[in-house]
This record gives C-alpha cells, structure tokens and sequence, in this order.
C-alpha cells in the first residue's frame, strides 16, 4: 500500500531541481541525518550532521542530473517512510529508502538515507 508522503516528496523534488538547497528552509532547528551513500563495488561514504552537515552534503552534489522516483511511501505519526530509486537520463541507478522524522509544524527533526546501486527491487 503506498501512502501519500508530501513532506519527502517535496523533499526529493527539492532536491532534484536546480535548486536543492531550498531543503534549508524545510529543516527543524535541532535536525540531525544521516546518508549513506554506496556507488557500488564496496564504495561508500556517510554524511552526518546537523544543518551544516546538510550544507556540506548538499556542496558536494550534482545538480539536476538524478531523479528521485518514490515507489512506495507510508506515514506512520510522525514518521515519513519511503522506498524508491533514481534515474540518471531515465535508467536506474540505485535504490534508497528514506526516513524523515516531522516536527508538529512538519519540518524534518530526523533524516535517515541509504541508497545502492546493488539493489534493485522489481517494479
């Protein structure tokens, strides 16, 4: 069952776009994440952080070259779940799943990433 998840959604479009630094303003003042991030072949690196943590992820980035693409998401209180994978000129690159904790306003307290180009899950 896929759940409508407007807060990640709005995230990753964020994200997407040429613009991703627009997720600054979409942040609670004590968010912390976490992103784990594999190329495949045993290569993988973490970003932690708080704000400038994210500001430091988001530097080294590219720009508007992967589309986030949300196959199936779930809202659980405060909880924002999703599993879906990116596309590089429409071919797979790699899965992730994302888990965003909300504030009561809706800001993102929490954020946890994985993403692989291991794993891909039949759609």
């Amino acid at each position: 069952m896929t759940t409508t998840v407007p807060v990640l959604t709005r995230w990753f479009d964020c994200m997407d776009s040429s613009d991703p630094d627009r997720v600054l303003g979409m942040i609670a003042d004590d968010f912390t994440m976490s992103v784990q991030f594999s190329k495949g072949d045993g290569q993988s690196a973490e970003f932690v952080g708080d704000r400038d943590g994210l500001i430091r992820y988001l530097a080294q980035r590219e720009k508007s070259t992967l589309i986030h693409h949300i196959d199936v998401g779930a809202v659980a209180g405060e909880y924002e779940l999703v599993l879906g994978r990116t596309t590089r000129e429409g071919v797979f690159e790699a899965s992730f799943n994302a888990t965003a904790q909300l504030d009561p306003t809706g800001a993102v307290r929490r954020l946890l990433i994985a993403r692989t180009p291991e794993v891909a899950f039949a759609r």
